[in-house]
C-alpha cells in the first residue's frame, strides 16, 4: 500500500486500540504506542505494563487462574467460575477428517491436475470409461476445495494454458518450445494458484516441480504414443493388407488366387500373371483383392521417377 494509506490503516488500528484499552481498563497511551511504533514485547513485559493480566502454560492452569474474576460482557457483569469446570473436546468425525484432508492445498492440486488428466485420457480415447470416471471426481473434489481456499484464477488459467501446451507439442513441431512454455506455465501457476502468505496454505516446492515434470511426460510419451499408433498404417484386418505381397497360386488372367498370410484369396490384376510370380495388393473389392504385378509396378515407379527428374 502507498505512504497514504499506510497511515490511514496504523490511524484506524491505534484507535481501535485505544477503545479496547479504556474499555478494559488499561494504559491507553502505552497500548497505541505498541500500535504505532509495531513494537514487540515479551509476555513478562505485557504483564508489568499491566496489558495482560495473567500468563499460563495451559489450559487447566489458565482456567484456575481467571477463577472468580468479574468480567463485563455485552449481557452485564458476570463472575467467572472456572475452578472445577469440565473440559470437553471435540473431535473431527470421519466425514470432517476427509473433508481436512480434501482442503489441505497441496492435495486440492494434485486432485485438479489428475482430474484434468482422467478427463483428457478419456476424451482421446473414448470408451474406456474408467479415467472419466475417476478424472471427473477428482475434478469435483477439487473445485470444492477451491471454494475453500483463496484461489488466484490467474495461477489457474495458467495451468490450464499449461496443459493446451502440452497437448499442441504432440501435435505441432515446435523443438521443445511448447513443452518448455508448458513446463513453466504450469510451475508459475501452482505457485500463483493459492492467494494467500501464510505458509501453511501454500502448495508444496516438490510437488509443483514433481507435477509440472509428470504432467509434460504423461503427455509428450504415453499421450504422444497414443496419437503415433493412431497415425501408423494399419497391419491387421481388410486394411491391413494392402500393401502386402502375395504369390500367384493359380494364373491370372487377370482373375485368379493368390496366396498371402497363410490363405488363399481371390485376385484381379492388371494383366496376366503367371503361377509362383509376386504381386501386392493394392486394394480390394468385397472379397477379392486388386493386385499389380512386383516387377511391373517397380518399373513403373522408376519410370515415373525418371521422368520428374527428366
Amino acid at each position: 500500500m502507498d505512504k497514504t494509506m499506510e497511515k490511514k490503516v496504523t490511524n484506524d488500528a491505534a484507535a481501535y486500540m485505544r477503545t479496547i484499552a479504556e474499555k478494559r481498563g488499561r494504559p491507553i497511551d502505552l497500548a497505541e504506542e505498541w500500535v504505532r511504533k509495531a513494537t514487540s514485547k515479551t509476555e513478562t513485559e505485557a504483564v508489568k505494563a499491566k496489558l495482560i493480566d495473567v500468563v499460563s502454560p495451559n489450559l487447566t492452569d489458565l482456567l484456575q487462574a481467571i477463577d472468580g474474576r468479574v468480567v463485563t460482557t455485552a449481557a452485564g457483569k458476570v463472575k467467572l467460575e472456572t475452578k472445577n469446570a469440565v473440559v470437553r473436546r471435540e473431535e473431527m468425525n470421519l466425514r470432517e477428517k476427509i473433508l481436512k484432508i480434501i482442503t489441505d492445498p497441496t492435495i486440492a492440486y494434485l486432485l485438479l491436475i489428475l482430474g484434468l488428466a482422467g478427463l483428457y485420457f478419456e476424451f482421446s480415447t473414448p470408451g474406456a470409461i474408467l479415467p472419466g470416471v475417476l478424472g471427473g471426481i477428482a475434478l469435483i473434489l477439487a473445485l470444492y476445495a477451491f471454494q475453500q481456499l483463496p484461489i488466484n484464477y490467474a495461477g489457474f488459467l495458467l495451468i490450464l494454458l499449461a496443459i493446451v501446451m502440452f497437448i499442441a507439442e504432440i501435435k505441432v513441431v515446435s523443438h521443445g518450445v511448447l513443452t518448455l512454455g508448458g513446463i513453466a506455465a504450469m510451475i508459475l501457476g501452482s505457485m500463483m494458484l493459492i492467494n494467500t502468505p501464510a505458509p501453511y496454505m501454500r502448495i508444496s516446492v516438490g510437488a509443483i516441480i514433481g507435477t509440472a515434470v509428470g504432467t509434460a511426460a504423461f503427455f509428450l510419451f504415453v499421450v504422444g504414443a497414443g496419437v503415433k499408433a493412431l497415425r501408423s498404417k494399419t497391419t491387421t484386418g481388410i486394411e491391413g493388407l494392402v500393401g502386402e505381397i502375395g504369390v500367384v497360386r493359380t494364373r491370372l488372367a487377370p482373375r485368379g488366387q493368390i496366396f498371402l498370410r497363410g490363405e488363399l484369396w481371390n485376385a484381379e490384376g492388371d494383366g496376366a500373371v503367371e503361377v509362383g510370380e509376386s504381386v501386392r495388393v493394392t486394394g480390394m473389392d468385397g472379397l477379392t483383392l486388386r493386385v499389380v504385378h512386383v516387377q511391373r509396378a517397380t518399373a513403373t515407379s522408376e519410370a515415373v521417377a525418371t521422368g520428374r527428374s527428366e
